[in-house]
């Protein structure tokens, strides 16, 4: 069984935030590999412990990028793929998964496991488009994943209720934090990472071209500040106020 995840280097979410001319999260502090990733290579390993193989974790980023594998290898994962070429600075989600994909292709896993969305881009399309370019079933917001032979079975929370979703493998999943609690990586585990292999691969090796870019940030606005509530005291009418708010939030 080989599995394949996606990881990728963010700003920290713990750490103050600004803006690059562009409107992209500036990435000249603290980063991080991101936490919906850990989540990620959480259950591929658990997976892999399973059922047997090996997890590989597949990047694109700056040359730092290679921190983040490393702190996947240290949780246990066997090997890494850094995508790194100045040719794909500012890539949008579409060529972003053109990259993954070509470097996830050539290796052929059983299956590809995701994050939901990054903490920076959270455009959450990036999957969606991988799983096209693979040619692979996708099955998303995992919340549990069971594999039993050449199928994988997804058990995911939606607003219409709770789901059980099969496909055959090779599939792409992609995993909610909610999947499982990321491991602390021992101390056997970080000395271990440091001798296991991260492979970089340039844009050349690809095989991909770089068009037009699809997805542009236009402008940032501040969110809507959140209304105050309103208090219903006890006075007898509550009960009847209080629905009548109901009714108009279309609640009951």
């Amino acid at each position: 069984m080989k599995i394949v995840v996606t990881v990728k280097q963010v700003p920290d979410p713990n750490s103050s935030l600004g803006l690059e001319a562009d409107y992209s999260l500036a990435r000249e502090k603290e980063v991080v590999l991101d936490p919906g990733d850990e989540c990620g290579i959480e259950e591929g390993l658990r997976l892999k412990e399973a059922h047997g193989g090996e997890v590989v974790l597949v990047s694109m980023g700056p040359e730092r990028a290679r921190d983040a594998i490393r702190k996947g290898l240290s949780m246990g994962a066997d090997r890494g793929i850094l995508i790194s070429d100045a040719q794909l600075a500012g890539a949008d989600a579409l060529l972003t998964a053109q990259a993954l994909a070509a470097a996830i292709q050539a290796e052929a896993p059983d299956l590809v496991i995701c994050g939901t969305e990054s903490f920076d881009g959270s455009t959450g399309m990036v999957p969606p488009m991988l799983a096209e370019l693979l040619g692979l079933p996708q099955l998303t917001f995992a919340k549990k994943i069971e594999l039993d032979g050449s199928a994988v079975k997804v058990h995911r929370q939606t607003a219409d209720g709770y789901q059980v979703v099969e496909a055959p493998t090779p599939a792409l999943v992609t995993v909610t934090a909610g999947i499982a609690e990321p491991r602390y990586a021992s101390l056997k585990g970080i000395m271990a990472a440091r001798s296991k292999e991260i492979r970089q691969v340039g844009f050349g090796d690809l095989g991909i071209e770089r068009g037009e870019a699809v997805e542009t940030i236009e402008g940032v606005a501040d969110a809507e500040a959140r209304k105050a509530g309103a208090v219903i005291e006890f006075d007898g009418t509550a009960v009847d106020r209080i629905l009548q708010v109901l009714a108009e939030a279309k609640v009951v």
